[in-house]
C-alpha cells in the first residue's frame, strides 16, 4: 500500500531536489504519475522530490520558497536530518534486537515506539505541502503519508497476531534502508552538497527494495486476513441507525488487489527516472 506501502512525490533530478526542500514520502509511492500511484505503502522509495510534472503549482514553487527564505530551508533541513537519524536508530535498533536474540520473533514489539512516532511524524509532510513549502500536491502528499500510517496503525500494530511474521520483518527492512537513502538525498540536497553515493544509492536501492517492500506489504495483509475475518474487526454490520454497512475484511482485499495495476505503473516510471537521473537519458511519457 508502499505499504498501502511507499507511494512520496518529487521531481527526479537532483538539482530539483535541491531547490524543492524534503518531499513527502513513500514503502515503499510518484512523479508524473497522478495520485493513485501513491496509495502504496511501498512508496518508501518513490523517486520523487515535492512535484514532477511541469505544473503551474511547481513553476510557482520557486517564489515561495525564496519569499520564506531561510526558515522554511532551515526546518526543512531540520526536518530531513530529524528524520535520517530516526530511521538510523530504527535500523541499529533492528540490527542489535536480531544479534542479541537470533530471531525475528519480538521484534517488532521492541521497534514499534520508534516506529509508529517517526512514521507518525511524516504527517508533516502533509504541512509543508499545505503551506507551500514543497511543491507537491497535498492530495498525492496526503495519500502516500497516510498509506504508511495505514500499514503501520491499522495493520501491524492492530492485528498483535501477525506481529512476529517474517512479512513484517521483510517490509520493515525495505522501508528502513529506503528511508535513510531518501532523507539523507534531500538533507544532503539541502545544503547543496550530494555526495555522489547518496545520489546513486536513491536510484539504485529501489530496483530490490521496492518489490522487497511491496511482498513484505502485501504478505502482512494476506497473514492478517484470517484473523479480520474471524473477528471482525473495523467493521460495520447492518441494521444499525446509520444504514451504513463496510467490511474490513473485503476493504483488505480490494487494497491487495489494487497493487496489482499500481505498482507496474510506478516501478516502471521509477526506472524511467533513474535513467534521466544517472544516464542523462530524456524520456517523453505520454499522458494517461
Amino acid at each position: 500500500m508502499g505499504r498501502l506501502t511507499e507511494a512520496a512525490v518529487a521531481d527526479s533530478r537532483a538539482s530539483a531536489a535541491s531547490s524543492a526542500g524534503s518531499p513527502p514520502t513513500p514503502l515503499p509511492l510518484s512523479a508524473t504519475y497522478p495520485s493513485c500511484t501513491a496509495t502504496m505503502a511501498s512508496s518508501e522509495e518513490d523517486g520523487t522530490n515535492g512535484g514532477a510534472s511541469e505544473t503551474g503549482e511547481e513553476r510557482e514553487a520557486p517564489s515561495k520558497r525564496r519569499r520564506l527564505g531561510w526558515a522554511a530551508t532551515a526546518w526543512l533541513t531540520f526536518y530531513n536530518i530529524a528524520m535520517t537519524a530516526g530511521w538510523l536508530v530504527l535500523a541499529i535498533a533492528m540490527v542489535r534486537f536480531y544479534m542479541e536474540k537470533g530471531t525475528h520473533k519480538g521484534l517488532y514489539k521492541s521497534i514499534q515506539k520508534t516506529l509508529k512516532f517517526f512514521q507518525t511524524f511524516a504527517l508533516l509532510e502533509v504541512v509543508h505541502c499545505l503551506i507551500g513549502i514543497v511543491p507537491t500536491s497535498v492530495i498525492v502528499a496526503g495519500v502516500q503519508v497516510s498509506s504508511r500510517i495505514f500499514m503501520v496503525w491499522l495493520i501491524t500494530h492492530s492485528i498483535k497476531p501477525i506481529q512476529n511474521e517474517e512479512s513484517v520483518v521483510l517490509f520493515l527492512a525495505a522501508w528502513t534502508v529506503t528511508e535513510i537513502t531518501r532523507y539523507s538525498f534531500y538533507t544532503f540536497s539541502l545544503l547543496n552538497h550530494l555526495p555522489y553515493f547518496i545520489k546513486w544509492a536513491r536510484y539504485n536501492f529501489f530496483i530490490i527494495l521496492y518489490p522487497v517492500g511491496v511482498a513484505g506489504e502485501l504478505l502482512t495483509i494476506y497473514a492478517a486476513l484470517p484473523y479480520v475475518k474471524k473477528t471482525g474487526m473495523f467493521s460495520i454490520r447492518l441494521p444499525n441507525k446509520y444504514n451504513v454497512s463496510f467490511d474490513y475484511y473485503y476493504f483488505l482485499l480490494i487494497i491487495m488487489a489494487s497493487y496489482i495495476p499500481l505498482f507496474p505503473q510506478l516501478y516502471f516510471h521509477m526506472l524511467r527516472q533513474r535513467r534521466k537521473v544517472l544516464h542523462g537519458e530524456v524520456t517523453v511519457e505520454k499522458d494517461d
